[in-house]
């Protein structure tokens, strides 16, 4: 497949091929079709209530869309629950922070492993073999999460206890404990200050450049979405209105009078 610049394209990691969601009366998604590379940051915006979350909502399995497909190499997801979706290397955090407050850091981040568990009761129980060899390794995947997003002095703490950023990047770090090949990020910035937001930048970036990681992004902030990412996708009132890369969203006339306004195209 070409690119818009006549560069070959790989085959699509995911594609969300006439995804359509309603509610009722109220359309939420009409017919949105994108594909997602593999190793690719791919940023999806748009007014609020254009229908960002009701898509990553359709990807995760929390919704099931009315019709169209959503294929993650090759598979259709469509009619899955969450954990079997999970499970198949996808995941994702949340517009609004979920995390267990009374928890501490690493007790969260270790929650995020639990789709990799395989150990039995019997050996959990005895906590010998197996099981003991899979807790290591576990704590080892977390580990290294602790160390990719500098939270070692924070490692021990409650989270309910923990400043709002902080609690992003646990979270951010939850989900990234699952080893994900494609990684669902609702709004990662939201709340933040804007040291905050260029350390969740450069975060986002060393996970798709170091892991490879595949990173669906919602973000509201046009200067974070056109300096990280690789591929737009822009939604108004549930349709799909342009897709490409950043510097063709951001000329396209339609995106300038839906969302963005003259003074970002400039």
């Amino acid at each position: 497949m070409a690119g818009s610049n006549g560069a070959t394209l790989p085959n699509p990691q995911m594609e969300i091929d006439g995804v359509s969601l309603s509610f009722g009366g109220v359309r939420a998604l009409t017919g949105v079709s994108f594909n997602i590379y593999p190793g690719t940051i791919q940023a999806i915006i748009g007014p609020n209530g254009a229908g960002k979350t009701s898509l990553l909502n359709c990807i995760s399995g929390l919704y099931k869309p009315q019709q169209g497909q959503i294929r993650f190499e090759g598979q259709n997801l469509i009619g899955l629950a969450p954990h079997q979706i999970a499970r198949l290397g996808i995941a994702r955090s949340f517009q609004n922070i979920e995390l267990f407050r009374h928890m501490t850091v690493v007790d969260n981040l270790m929650l995020g492993r639990h789709v990799h568990m395989r150990g039995g009761v019997l050996s959990g129980g005895l906590y010998w073999g197996r099981a003991q060899r899979e807790e290591i390794a576990h704590r080892e995947a977390v580990e290294q999460v602790i160390d990719l997003l500098e939270i070692q002095a924070i490692r021990k703490k409650m989270v309910g206890a923990l400043p709002y950023g902080l609690q992003k990047r646990v979270e951010l770090g939850r989900a990234l404990a699952m080893a994900p090949r494609l990684l669902l990020l609702d709004e990662p910035m939201a709340g933040m200050n804007s040291e905050e937001k260029e350390d969740m930048a450069r975060f986002i970036l060393d996970i798709s450049e170091e892991q490879r990681t595949t990173i669906v992004l919602i973000e509201h902030d046009m200067g974070v979405v056109m300096d990280i990412s690789d591929n737009v996708a822009v939604l108004e009132f549930g349709r799909l209105i342009a897709y490409g890369t950043p510097a063709e969203v951001k000329a396209d006339p339609r995106v300038i009078d839906a969302y963005l306004g003259r003074e970002h195209a400039a």
